[in-house]
């Protein structure tokens, strides 16, 4: 099934600068989501780091609507007085006699409502039933039916067409919940999905084809120098290090420094996250490390929040032994320096044999007996409330990876979201992310994918599969992912079996790269960055709002949508230098490499990036892009004449 686009604007680098600014004056947006200030899913994150992109564009004319909740409000939002007259006179009427639009003002102005999700939809449906003089918005993040689909193991994308959508809502008992998602699709004036294969999936399952496509992004935080979140990895790499010594207290016959640190994480659905494939993988990726006797150890989290009630208390005294260890190891370094200073005071050398005395190694033979451990490491973290019918529990003991000593792949999952505060692992998602070396998400159901586009702008190389938003994206947008460190699974068009040997192929073949060449690709990884910040996919956002002003408004805005007059696609070209991962390199990270330093080749990381910079300039540069033009036909109250305004989107330019 081709990936036919809905509308050019999808391309990659974004939509050109508008030739005049669009008056927002008399303009007011207000975008309606259950995820405002309420942490829920990915839609939150949306939300969230768009925001301040739309609040410079609309000023005080935006406004985030969503459910009053009394521990979010009292830490995300800030109680103010609206400035606004007519706000402030309609939310006292809101308070004292239930909702009422925002519309009933003595001049109304041209009103947007972007509504996020079925949960919103019912909005939606009531302002075109009513006939209110609003622009309505309806995107859709991931389908209902959907969803429901894909966790009940159907072949869900090769039999699009033939589901009796109707039937198999009902069947689910969401048929109330599916005809609200549907009905708001319809009603839109504008519809959007927040990726192609959303799109296809919207366009059989909600009967109706979206207007634009909109990709999610993140605000991106570019550092000055290359070496600066190489640093962040080193720094929490290393706190990663020490939660996996606690861990593995007892059994640590493996080398920290030739550890690979692999996640996945989500929430918990194990067929449509990936979990299940990716376990079969690990264990085949485990044979392949041993019969190979390679000397790299896999240690794979799994962070997905599940139903547990406490720590696992083998997991705390792990943390505990490692500490008392440390703790021992400051003693007995205290007790040998203060008495090398006393020697070298009355000048003379330290007799090494008197150096250390009978209480010294008593101390350090307690803290080794400590250690000792008859069981494995624990595979869970925390005690599970359904251990013996959870998922990922059941499939560890038929793969057999129990941790074991003999196990280049080791497993823990961590059934709870990260948190700075915790006793176990102190460190929030962003200072774990950073601290891995891959992130796994192959994906059966991901609308768009959040969490291995939060790996590229961290830098981190990530796997996704051509069934994800955020893959598919990629795919269409890089001449060569692999070699940027987004390694893209076929799930789409391989059965199971194939697609599980890839994965492993992948995961084998990252196993093999030497640490500069991982660092090399971190440093492509994170130039990828600039392609999901908001600076640019936020504007099919605003095309999407003036798409809905000149439906909703004829008389004052008109549309016209041209057809793309040739391919569109844009695609960022491979790297500059050949091979796509070279082992050497001048060193951009902290650490020196281990690397031989007496080769002719070298490999320059800003020579390279520059290279990219012009070849992604001389791409662009040759494409014309007639994707649509609209006419703004704006009134002018004071002469009674219009004003036309042309607004042209052609010969996009990536700003890096």
């Amino acid at each position: 099934m081709p990936l036919a686009r809905s509308l050019s604007v999808t391309s990659l680098s974004g939509l050109e600068e508008w030739d005049e600014e669009f008056e927002l004056e008399d303009a007011v947006l207000f975008e309606i989501a259950w995820e405002v200030a309420n942490k829920v899913g990915g839609i939150y994150t949306v939300i969230q780091t768009k925001a301040r992109l739309t609040a410079e564009e609309w000023g005080e004319n935006y406004f985030l609507v969503g459910p009053y909740v009394e521990s979010n409000v009292r830490t995300q939002v800030e109680l103010i007085e609206p400035t606004n007259p007519v706000l402030k006179r309609t939310i006292d009427k809101m308070n004292s006699s239930g909702c009422k639009f925002a519309a009933q003002s003595e001049e109304p102005p041209h009103i947007v409502a972007h509504f996020h999700e079925w949960l919103a939809g019912l909005g939606l449906v009531l302002c075109r039933k009513r006939q209110l003089p609003v622009a309505t918005i309806f995107t859709t993040h991931a389908t209902l039916l959907g969803r429901y689909l894909c966790a009940g193991s159907v072949d869900f994308y090769n039999n699009l067409s033939k589901f009796n959508v109707d039937k198999e809502a009902g069947d689910r008992q969401i048929y109330h919940r599916y005809c609200l998602e549907r009905a708001a699709a319809h009603c839109a004036h504008v519809f959007t999905t927040v990726s192609q294969i959303t799109a296809i999936e919207a366009e059989h399952l909600l009967k109706r084809k979206p207007d634009i496509v909109t990709p999610n992004g993140l605000n991106v935080k570019k550092f000055s120098a290359m070496h600066e979140f190489q640093n962040l990895h080193a720094q929490s790499k290393s706190r990663i290090q020490e939660f996996v010594r606690g861990h593995f207290y007892g059994h640590l016959d493996f080398n920290l420094d030739k550890c690979l640190f692999l996640f996945i994480a989500g929430r918990y659905e194990f067929s449509n996250k990936g979990a299940d494939i990716f376990l079969e993988a690990l264990a085949r990726l485990n044979y392949l490390l041993r019969v190979n006797h390679s000397d790299v150890t896999v240690i794979t989290f799994f962070i997905m929040p599940a139903r547990t009630n406490n720590f696992n208390v083998e997991t705390l005294k792990g943390q505990a032994v490692r500490k008392q260890l440390w703790d021992t190891a400051h003693t007995v370094k205290e007790r040998f320096g203060k008495k090398l200073y006393e020697s070298l005071l009355v000048g003379q050398l330290p007799d090494v044999a008197k150096m250390l005395d009978k209480e010294d190694f008593t101390i350090m033979k307690r803290a080794i007996f400590a250690t000792q451990r008859q069981s494995q490491p624990p595979i869970c973290t925390h005690n599970m409330l359904d251990d013996s019918s959870d998922p990922i529990l059941n499939s560890v003991r038929r793969i057999g990876l129990f941790n074991s000593s003999a196990d280049r792949v080791k497993i823990i999952f961590h059934p709870e979201f990260l948190s700075s505060t915790s006793p176990l692992l102190p460190m929030d998602y962003e200072e774990f992310v950073r601290g891995c070396h891959l992130g796994v998400f192959p994906s059966y159901y991901e609308p768009w994918g959040y969490t291995p586009a939060e790996c590229t702008v961290m830098g981190i190389p990530s796997i996704s599969t051509n069934l994800s938003g955020f893959g598919c994206f990629m795919e269409e947008h890089i001449a060569d992912p692999s070699a940027y460190g987004i390694y893209i699974l076929d799930r789409r068009y391989k059965g199971v079996d194939e697609s599980c040997n890839q994965l492993t192929s992948f995961l084998f073949q990252f196993c093999k790269q030497s640490r500069r060449q991982r660092i090399i690709q971190r440093n492509r990884t994170e130039r990828l960055s600039d392609l999901l910040d908001w600076r640019y996919l936020g504007r099919y956002y605003i095309a999407a709002r003036h798409m809905a002003l000149a439906k909703a408004f004829p008389d004052t805005f008109i549309y016209e949508p041209h057809e793309p007059s040739s391919a569109t696609g844009f695609r960022y070209p491979r790297p500059a230098s050949v091979p796509p991962s070279p082992s050497l390199s001048r060193h951009s990270s902290p650490h020196h490499s281990e690397a031989e330093e007496d080769e002719d080749e070298r490999y320059d990381e800003d020579l390279e990036a520059e290279k990219d910079r012009v070849n992604i300039r001389h791409a662009i540069s040759g494409m014309l892009k007639n994707v649509a033009r609209v006419f703004l036909n704006n009134r002018s109250s004071a002469r009674g004449e219009k004003q036309n305004r042309v607004l042209t989107l052609e010969n996009i330019e990536l700003k890096l």
